[in-house]
């Protein structure tokens, strides 16, 4: 009998804290850590694509041979900075190293823009196909880029307002849920806005 009592006792107090973790917002806190991860794990796989198509495109610009080596200098460099650096999930709790890594894509950013800008100058590159379809796909890519960072960052705001929010900060102190760090932009409508630089010029 004392047996079966205390099993009803156990089953109540695990429904009752099962109810109590949910509306202390536990399970949100749950669900938005494994969205932010997802979504950070999306930024790396399109910040990674950028980088793998690069390449292709110094060698396709190599073959100009009175193309500025100054610039190419710049976008290798950029490029090697920004892939020696290994971001994880987990690493998005590191303001410090999420500002790094932004700051080092911001360099691929600046580099890239600047060489298709020189491009212009350059008729045959500008006609060459191979070119061409690189460009495409880099547009395409740093598009995809925004799109999974606006992804990131809404999802991100949405747990740190939680973590934030009373009562569910009584949750995140108890369980050591931290504010997740975010990407940070002057001009926040920027981020959201497709890259300035015109792919498709003629």
């Amino acid at each position: 009998m004392r047996t079966s009592v205390t099993r009803v006792f156990f089953w109540i107090s695990g429904l009752l804290l099962a109810a109590s973790l949910t509306g202390c917002g536990y399970n949100d806190f749950q669900r938005l850590d494994e969205q932010s991860k997802s979504a950070w794990s999306e930024v790396l796989n399109q910040y990674q694509r950028r980088a793998d198509l690069i390449p292709n495109i110094v060698a396709t610009v190599k073959g100009e041979a009175s193309f500025e080596q100054d610039t190419l200098t710049k976008v290798i460099e950029a490029r090697s900075k920004a892939t020696s650096i290994q971001m994880t999930p987990e690493m998005v709790n590191d303001p410090a190293a999420m500002q790094k890594f932004q700051a080092a894509q911001g360099e691929v950013s600046s580099a890239l823009s600047r060489l298709m800008v020189v491009v212009e100058q350059y008729p045959n590159l500008k006609a060459n196909q191979g070119f061409s379809d690189l460009r495409v796909q880099l547009e395409g890519t740093e598009n995809r880029i925004t799109v999974a960072r606006n992804r990131y960052i809404q999802t991100v705001q949405e747990y740190n307002v939680l973590s934030r929010s009373f009562p569910t900060n009584l949750t995140a102190m108890v369980f050591s849920y931290a504010p997740k760090a975010n990407f940070l932009v002057d001009n926040e409508a920027a981020i959201s806005a497709p890259p300035t630089v015109d792919f498709n010029k003629p």
